[in-house]
């Protein structure tokens, strides 16, 4: 089975006084977890979804009735208690594949869809959820998976890195709702060699207000550590690539991309590499278009320390215009700090202030993975790989800001 790139899962180095204690969900006046998965289950990977009720969605890639994955929608009830349910569990017997370490897309309708990493042709699958009258039924919409989240459009079209691509380093694809569904790649990287344009993208994509993709790659570029790329639809239905940053081009700059971007409401455009910085922790930072078409990049953070936060995910845009997300490191008791949750926020002269929000301890969450989402009252979900109480592996938590 593939096992995901960028996933900083270590044995967890917690005293055994730790691992056994089962107390309050609660870890600091913010933070609750809302969900802890058992020792046969866990493993959660990307982000979640909510719906306009606040119900939230999630994968794992252990669990379920046959201990292949499963999708589980977390509810919550009258007094605050949130409960629990498997929608559908995998097999890895069939084409509907298994071992999901995305998240899901959800659309208008409350249809989910998302993939599975691995299936009886290996490539694992593309899948849709319809729920009908209280059961979920699993259509499977394509037979090539994968660890990245999938877009929607508004005529219901999905978007990723879907498939090996024209030249097997990987392509950007949709996949078109029209009497079944029907794979295109928009854009193949690495016609040539070197991939001056990019190669292996890992993440998901992302819309722009003017309807192209963004997206980042894990190599390729001018110096073969990744690069952040638009793609912008032309007349006929072709896409055309532009590459907007190669890394790292200076000293201090980030390297090796694995996760997305996110655009504010101005064009510019924000992410976190996994390496490179002054510590090899990674950067965050900013690309912001120029009149002559060049972008300008910003290191908004070079991580210091381990302790700080190492690796950080993909990156969330709050109300206010703040930045949120969550990365390795931190100060826990595991193997290389149990990870964070920060914030940052603009500061004066086009600074940016950050700051450790929660600091995994383990016993409540270990390496989160994913980026974090918000519901309408502004509250932050997210998922950990691991820890949690007693013999859990893996959590999802809310903070309330």
């Amino acid at each position: 089975m593939k096992t995901n790139q960028r996933s900083r899962r270590t044995a967890l180095v917690l005293p055994i006084t730790l691992l056994l204690l089962v107390g309050g969900a609660s870890a600091g006046p913010n933070y609750e977890i809302l969900h802890a998965f058992g020792r046969d289950e866990g493993g959660l990977y990307d982000s979640l979804v909510v719906d306009q009720a606040g119900n939230l969605y999630g994968t794992e890639r252990g669990g379920g009735t046959y201990g292949y994955g499963a999708v589980f929608e977390l509810t919550r009830g009258s007094q605050g208690r949130w409960s629990e349910s498997v929608l559908h569990s995998f097999n890895c017997k069939d084409e509907e594949g298994c071992v999901p370490e995305a998240g899901l897309a959800l659309d208008a309708a409350g249809d989910l869809y998302g993939r599975t990493t691995s299936s009886v042709s290996g490539f694992g699958s593309v899948f849709e959820l319809k729920p009908d009258s209280g059961r979920w039924t699993l259509t499977v919409l394509y037979d090539h998976g994968g660890p990245s989240n999938l877009l929607l459009d508004h005529a219901g079209n999905l978007y990723g890195t879907l498939g090996p691509g024209k030249y097997d380093s990987g392509a950007v694809g949709e996949l078109v709702r029209d009497q079944g569904w029907k794979e295109h790649w928009l854009y193949s990287f690495c016609p040539q060699y070197p991939c001056v344009d990019g190669a292996e993208p890992f993440a998901g994509v992302t819309w722009g207000q003017d309807g192209s993709l963004y997206g980042t790659t894990i190599s390729g570029g001018s110096v073969g550590y990744g690069v952040v790329f638009q793609l912008t639809p032309q007349p006929g239905g072709t896409w055309q690539e532009t590459l907007l940053h190669s890394f790292p081009a200076t000293k201090n700059d980030g390297e090796k991309l694995y996760d997305g971007v996110v655009l504010d409401k101005a064009g510019n455009i924000y992410g976190a590499t996994y390496q490179g910085g002054s510590t090899n922790c990674g950067v965050i930072f900013r690309l912001s278009p120029k009149a002559d078409g060049r972008w300008d990049e910003a290191i908004l953070y070079d991580f210091p320390n381990t302790a700080e936060g190492c690796s950080a995910n993909t990156l969330t845009f709050d109300k206010k215009g703040n930045l949120w997300g969550t990365a390795g490191g931190g100060t826990g008791e595991c193997n290389g700090g149990c990870g964070v949750v920060f914030e940052m926020t603009p500061a004066a002269k086009g600074k940016w202030k950050y700051s450790v929000v929660h600091d995994f301890t383990g016993t409540d969450g270990a390496y989160p993975a994913a980026a974090v989402i918000f519901d309408k009252q502004g509250n932050l979900y997210g998922t950990t790989e691991l820890g949690g109480p007693g013999h859990s592996v893996g959590v999802v938590f809310e903070i309330i800001p």
